[in-house]
C-alpha cells in the first residue's frame, strides 16, 4: 500500500476528535452604552476571561475597509508577500508562529501600532495602493485604541479604583508596547480535505496573550474557540460586526488573579478563509507589573513577583505558545 505524502501539512497540527464542539452561546455580551456596563466587565473578566462588546462606535464602514485591504494584499503571490519578511517581529509570516517550533495553517502581517506605520517595511510592497492600506490600518488602529482605553477604564471603575485610567494610561502612553496582528486562514487545498475532515486543523495553537487586553475583529466566518475552566474547549460563534476581547496575562497579574487571562486557539476551515484582526494593548517596555496594591485586601498577599514588561517578554519569546508562560512569576506556594 503507498501513503501519499502531504508536504502541506509537514510539521502543521491536527486535532484528533471524536465528538466536535458546539458553539458556545455563553459568551457575555456588555453594551458599552449601558450605564452599568462598568458591572458586567468586570464580572465577565472574573468569570471567563473574555467577552463581546457592542455598541462600541467603531464604524462597520470603517472595518470592512480594512478587511478588504488586507485581503488585497494576502491574494497577492507568496512571493510579492514574501517581501515584507520574515517578521524581526514585525512583518510577514507564513506558517511559522514564534521562534520555538509553534506552526500553523495561517499567514499574518504584524505591526507595531505606536510605530509610524508609512515607512513600515510590510507596507511597502502594496506599491501604489499602499496609501489606501495604510490609511485604513492608522484609522483603525487610532479607534479601536480609544475603544480598548474606554474599555479598560471602564473595567477600572467597576472594581472600585479612584484613578480610572490605571490601564489606560498604559495604553495610551507613547513607549506603549501594543501591536496590530492580521491574521489569514486560507482553506486547506483540495486534496488535503479529505485528511483535514477527519482532524481538526490546527490555525493558531492555544496560548494566552501577554499583554493587557486583547481586541478582536474578524469576517464572519467561525474558527475561534476558547478553553472552559473545565478544560473544556468552545466555538465562538463568530459576529463581524462586533469586537471580542480577552484579558491578557498583564491584567491577570495587575488583578492579582482576579481577572483570568483566557486560553484560545483557531482551527482552519476547510471551505472559506478567516481575516481576523487584532489590537494588542501593552505597557511600555521597562512598566513594572505587579498587583495593584489598591485591589489587595487585608492581609492579601501579592500572588505574583514583581517584573517589568521587558522581562516578561523575554521569557516569552523562549517559551512555546501552550506553556504557561505566568508559572515563572508566580510566588510559591502562593497558587
Amino acid at each position: 500500500m503507498v501513503v501519499q505524502s502531504h508536504p502541506e501539512l509537514d510539521n502543521i497540527s491536527l486535532i484528533n476528535t471524536c465528538k466536535p464542539t458546539s458553539f458556545f452561546n455563553g459568551v457575555p455580551v456588555i453594551d458599552l452604552s449601558d450605564p452599568e456596563a462598568k458591572t458586567h466587565l468586570v464580572k465577565a473578566c472574573e468569570d471567563l476571561g473574555f467577552f463581546k462588546v457592542i455598541n462600541h462606535g467603531v464604524s462597520l464602514h470603517l472595518m470592512a475597509r480594512l478587511e478588504n485591504e488586507a485581503i488585497k494584499f494576502f491574494n497577492l503571490p507568496h512571493s510579492e508577500k514574501g517581501k515584507a519578511g520574515p517578521p524581526d517581529p514585525f512583518g510577514y509570516g507564513s506558517k511559522r508562529i514564534g521562534p520555538n517550533g509553534d506552526v500553523g495553517w495561517i499567514e499574518y502581517i504584524l505591526l507595531n501600532s505606536n510605530r509610524q506605520l508609512p515607512s513600515h517595511k510590510s507596507l511597502t510592497i502594496f506599491n501604489r495602493n499602499a496609501d489606501d492600506f495604510r490609511s485604513a490600518v492608522e484609522e483603525y488602529v487610532v479607534v479601536v485604541k480609544e475603544m480598548s482605553c474606554n474599555v479598560v477604564e471602564m473595567m477600572a471603575q467597576g472594581l472600585g479604583i479612584e484613578t480610572k485610567n490605571v490601564f489606560s494610561k498604559l495604553l495610551r502612553d507613547e513607549q506603549s508596547d501594543s501591536c496590530f496582528r492580521i491574521n489569514h486562514y486560507p482553506p486547506c487545498p483540495d486534496e488535503l480535505k479529505g485528511l483535514v475532515n477527519k482532524n481538526l486543523m490546527i490555525g493558531f495553537g492555544e496560548h494566552t496573550d501577554p499583554q493587557i487586553i486583547s481586541v478582536l475583529r474578524s469576517n464572519n466566518i467561525s474558527g475561534l474557540q476558547i478553553s472552559l475552566r473545565d478544560g473544556t474547549w468552545v466555538s465562538v460563534p463568530p459576529d463581524h460586526t462586533s469586537f471580542f476581547i480577552n484579558v491578557g496575562d498583564a491584567l491577570q497579574v495587575m488583578t492579582n488573579g482576579r481577572f483570568k487571562s483566557v486560553k484560545h486557539r483557531v482551527l482552519a476551515g476547510t471551505r472559506e478563509s478567516r481575516v481576523s484582526m487584532i489590537y494588542f494593548g501593552g505597557p511600555p517596555l521597562e512598566e513594572r507589573i505587579a498587583p495593584l496594591q489598591s485591589l489587595l485586601a487585608q492581609h492579601e498577599q501579592s500572588l505574583y513577583k514583581d517584573f517589568t514588561w521587558r522581562e516578561y517578554k523575554n521569557s516569552a519569546y523562549k517559551s512555546k505558545l501552550a506553556d504557561n508562560r505566568l508559572r515563572l512569576f508566580e510566588k510559591a506556594g502562593e497558587r
